[in-house]
């Protein structure tokens, strides 16, 4: 396993490209309810990355997908595709997947938007996902192992009754979108790769309310519930300090 530590120079267009990304969701902030469509909010999101932070949509031809984000709406896991028809009700939860790239620097981040009369239920996943995101990235510093990450996740997200999707999960990143290690949202403490400072990647837990089953529609991106219950996730770009971990992606009301 080749994992990529970053000098301070690197370090220093990682943590432009996570600033940047965080406006981006801070634009969203004011966009992002009920009578909008997915492939409206795509094409915001790619203005603004384009016309206004000057960078470039690092989604966008990857793997050959022909959008800047995923846009996954309650019962889909991850991957949703935007779509013009695809307009957001008050009930929904709905996951913005956005990477942006700066300088050939790469930040991931994603938040799950809650929209105004969603139920209390869609609340708690979302919260709690939220919370078990935050777990994980707690346990990061120099010595701690992947398995700490995973396990701190797991433990939470459990503890309230929900599965962990096991199929996806977190990675380094840099000058590429996905670099090693793979970084799992379940495990054993003190198991995996030690952490060593300088390095970056993403944590972003998948949480159901129901069973963790999953499976991917015939569009070969969507990835759903088996159940059809509901699925949130939060996602950050974390770089591994001296002393234990910087959020690259943090937002404002994260600060």
């Amino acid at each position: 396993m080749q994992v990529k530590i970053k000098n301070s120079e690197e370090i220093a267009f990682m943590r432009e490209s996570g600033a940047l990304l965080a406006r981006v969701f801070a634009m969203l902030d004011g966009i992002v309810k009920e009578g909008i469509s997915t492939l409206e909010i795509n094409d915001k999101v790619e203005h603004y990355i384009r016309d206004e932070l000057n960078a470039r949509p690092a989604s966008l031809g990857q793997y050959g997908y022909q959008f800047v984000l995923n846009s996954s709406i309650n019962e889909v896991v991850c991957h949703g595709v935007p779509n013009a028809n695809k307009i957001l009700k008050g009930s929904d939860i709905v996951n913005l997947d956005i990477t942006l790239e700066k300088n050939g620097f790469i930040a991931d981040s994603s938040k799950t938007y809650v929209m105004s009369n969603a139920s209390l239920v869609a609340k708690r996943l979302v919260k709690t996902t939220y919370d078990a995101m935050w777990a994980g990235i707690k346990t990061v510093k120099p010595g701690a192992t992947l398995g700490d990450i995973g396990s701190a996740i797991q433990r939470l997200a459990e503890s309230k009754g929900y599965s962990i999707v096991k199929e996806y999960c977190g990675h380094g990143i840099g000058r590429e979108m996905h670099e090693e290690p793979n970084v799992l949202h379940y495990g054993k403490p003190g198991t995996g790769l030690v952490l060593k400072e300088g390095m970056t990647f993403t944590i972003e837990p998948m949480i159901n309310q129901g069973k963790a089953k999953t499976k991917t529609r015939k569009d070969g991106w969507t990835v759903v519930t088996a159940d059809k219950k509901l699925s949130a996730q939060w996602e950050h770009t974390v770089l591994v300090t001296k002393t234990g971990y910087e959020v690259l992606t943090l937002r404002a009301e994260e600060q």
